[in-house]
């Protein structure tokens, strides 16, 4: 599938501010449920703490031990193939030339099945969001219903979001890898959207835990309506976030270690919302030498 990039206007305004100060209360959570539970011990206020011992929560299968060593050993094999033949599994000379990448499609529901869903739900909020396959089984269908009605556990003090962000790459036996974008500089996509402001998240690797809720964010703002858009938006444009505030100290993403692509809706607007997805790929753009587009602090020595 060619990709073909077309230039559009990236400009912040005062539309873009106020906007983000819509979404900076709800971040500190998105970030959060964005990334691998294993680094949180989130738990809803009012609701008691889980006190089961860890092996009673056991669910042992020997059928499905059988079937995960099936799987795991069919992955390690892929791997290994993928690594003879070249980079990702495409020849050298291949990899090498290449400028443009689809690095999601939407065309079955194992497509799907490389996504996850969050809302305010896991807060105790009432906004419901559903993703499935539209028209034709050609597009991704991220839909549901906003409501920013905060809930009443006394703690919480901001509800109303809803989220769609890629798993966590994984290899042979549950091993943590990650997307190698270093061939690139520009994400692409293609959306239709309801004419609501969304945020479009990248999550890389990080090797401190106080990093866990960093994530690089980018307004999308759709045009509504029936017509398709062509979105590009270089990496240097992505700004470095930590629970929903701007850092000082911003520096370009990590392309090389990536670890997965969302979409966030948090304008404080009850009802509902839609946005469709045709593909997710990358660019090469030869036109743009920008390195980062934000001003990087020097620390003392």
């Amino acid at each position: 599938m060619a990709l073909v990039c077309k230039p559009i206007s990236l400009s912040c305004n005062w539309e873009g501010i106020q906007t983000w100060k819509s979404f900076r209360p709800l971040l500190g959570c998105i970030s959060t449920n964005c990334r691998t539970r294993l680094h949180s011990n989130y738990r809803r206020p009012g609701v008691p703490p889980d006190n089961t011992p860890p092996w009673k929560k056991i669910n042992f299968s020997f059928a499905k031990g059988v079937e995960g060593v099936k799987t795991h050993f069919g992955l390690l094999k892929k791997e290994i193939v993928d690594h003879v033949t070249g980079p990702d599994g495409r020849p050298i000379e291949e990899y090498l030339v290449e400028q443009t990448h689809v690095a999601w499609e939407f065309r079955s529901q194992e497509d799907l099945s490389q996504w996850i869903v969050t809302s305010d739900q896991e807060v105790g909020g009432k906004s419901v969001a559903h993703l499935k396959l539209g028209r034709n089984n050609q597009t991704a269908l991220f839909y549901g219903t906003l409501n920013t009605e905060v809930p009443r556990d006394g703690e919480t003090k901001y509800s109303g979001y809803c989220s769609l962000r890629s798993k966590f790459p994984q290899g042979a036996f549950d091993r943590k890898k990650h997307h190698d974008w270093s061939s690139f500089n520009t994400l692409v996509m293609r959306v239709r959207g309801d004419g609501r402001p969304w945020m479009v998240n990248i999550a890389t690797e990080m090797y401190f835990s106080h990093q866990k809720n960093d994530l690089y964010n980018y307004f999308l703002f759709t045009r509504g309506g029936p017509y398709w858009q062509d979105v590009k938006i270089p990496f240097s444009k992505f700004f470095l976030s930590s629970k929903g505030r701007v850092q000082d100290s911003q520096h370009p993403i990590w392309v090389d270690k990536v670890n997965a692509v969302g979409f966030t809706l948090g304008d404080q607007v009850n009802g509902p919302f839609q946005l469709e997805i045709d593909f997710i790929g990358l660019c090469n753009d030869r036109a743009h030498t920008e390195e980062f587009a934000y001003e990087k602090y020097k620390r003392n020595p």
